[in-house]
């Protein structure tokens, strides 16, 4: 068997993966990547994150084209080509998957092919190869798990297989509303598919605040998706051609049903116990706030670890890791306040407590919300529905939570995050210029009315 040795050895090459080869060798290691896929970029890239929005684009687009009257834009027999549509989607994979390969070469990351294998002795084994490192992180990411005794294939598809059909389904259910499903039924939706969306729970987006949850359920039941929230399957039966999913004396029938209802981290084959890292009772890796696990020397981040399945998460988890490895003082993540967005129609974005939560926490709590459409821009673009929603403590006027269910949610939650991370509250945001028109002027009017002087409401 072959050695090699590297200052930084990374196991996975996802966004966690690839971002913390990268910044190791930013810092002068020598740095190796082990990744078992025929293509770099992880899951994210190749099955999950990219071609969702990219699917989630053109449904965005054939909305948009379908709406054009509204605008005096007349547009005749639009219909969706959803080989074109594929085909988008996996241009965009190759772009960026090739984007990553490109910044190995750049950063003169090497790459081998294969599974990677802790050894006893803190090594990688990856099929004739033998590497050795000072610093070895894992960034394996986390795989689906099935549920009702039901197994992926054929009918039955996990979030990636979902994303990756070459088919427009005519009926198809999607259990688990929270990020990933909802995305799923939103998409497909729109596309022209016949959705059921079903929820154990009583609200879809079980994670976030009952306000949003609620606004987007609203929003998205404008687009013909069947929602069915404690929604208690009895079974799922399975033909050549169809899925049958029973709830009580009612059965429907389906092309197709994707489970978005929970995932668990990839260790398989990863060695964990024989290289004697710890892990708790959901087989998570247990690290510090320097990624470090209980091995010295090895790392863990992404859906490895505590803490929410988010690929930007993953991403800083990975610098803080090899600049700890490197000597440097990196701060640990604030969990809490890291932004989250769901890439339904309208966005959903949210980061810190929500009202309810903050109220459990003791904080002596204001919590006011406004609609999308008490601002000029959302209504020139004919994108008013939705809302945004501001939780504050009154006593220290400090940020404890955002929500944000509109057309831009994902980047105007970043205002907010800023603003916390830089020790702002909301009467700082309440008072800093915001350019007209523009949606990022609802935010301001939501600070407005969390510090007692909403002017458009």
């Amino acid at each position: 068997m072959a050695e090699s040795s590297f200052d930084c050895i990374v196991i996975g090459s996802g966004p966690g993966g690839y971002v913390a080869a990268i910044r190791a060798a930013q810092l002068g290691m020598k740095t190796a990547v082990v990744e078992r896929d025929d293509v770099v970029g992880g899951r994210c890239l190749n099955y999950a994150c990219i071609p969702a929005k990219a699917v989630l684009r053109a449904a965005d687009v054939f909305t948009e084209v379908q709406e054009a009257g509204s605008f005096g834009i007349e547009v005749e027999g639009v219909t969706v080509d959803f080989a074109g549509v594929a085909k988008h989607r996996d241009g965009v994979i190759k772009t960026l998957t090739g984007g990553v390969a490109g910044l190995f070469d750049k950063n003169k990351v090497e790459l081998f092919r294969g599974q990677g294998t802790l050894t006893a002795e803190g090594k990688v084994a990856v099929g004739d190869d033998l590497l050795s490192a000072k610093t070895i992180v894992l960034a394996t990411g986390s795989v689906a798990r099935p549920l009702l005794g039901l197994e992926f294939g054929d009918r039955i598809l996990d979030t990636a297989g979902a994303w990756t059909l070459a088919e427009l389904p005519k009926r198809l259910a999607v259990i688990g509303a929270g990020a990933s499903g909802t995305e799923i039924a939103s998409a497909y939706g729109r596309l022209g598919t016949e959705v059921t969306l079903y929820e154990a729970l009583p609200q879809i987006l079980p994670l976030e605040d009952k306000d949003i949850a609620r606004t987007a359920a609203r929003e998205i039941g404008k687009q013909g998706i069947n929602i069915v929230t404690d929604a208690k399957i009895e079974s799922v039966e399975t033909t050549a051609k169809t899925v049958k999913v029973k709830i009580g004396d009612e059965t429907a029938t389906f092309d197709y049903l994707a489970i978005a209802a929970g995932r668990g981290a990839d260790v398989e084959g990863l060695g964990l116990d024989v290289a004697q890292i710890k892990t708790d009772e959901r087989g998570l890796v247990e690290v510090d706030g320097s990624m470090r696990s209980s091995r010295e020397g090895i790392y863990a981040i992404g859906d490895l670890v505590p803490g929410p399945a988010l690929a930007h998460k993953a991403s800083d988890e990975g610098v803080i890791a090899v600049e700890h490895a490197a000597g440097l003082d990196p701060h640990p993540l604030d969990y809490e306040f890291i932004p989250a967005v769901t890439f339904c129609h309208p966005q959903v974005a949210s980061f810190g407590m929500t009202e309810q939560q903050a109220k459990d926490a003791g904080h002596d709590v204001i919590a006011k919300r406004i609609p999308l459409g008490a601002v000029g821009a959302p209504t020139v673009f004919g994108e008013k529905g939705g809302i945004i929603k501001i939780v504050g403590d009154k006593k220290y006027g400090e940020l404890l939570g955002a929500g944000i269910v509109s057309a831009k949610a994902a980047d105007l939650i970043q205002e907010l995050v800023q603003a916390h991370a830089l020790e702002g509250g909301f009467a700082e945001v309440a008072r800093t210029v915001h350019a007209h028109p523009t949606y990022s002027e609802a935010v301001l009017e939501a600070a407005r009315a969390v510090d007692g002087w909403l002017i458009h409401g």
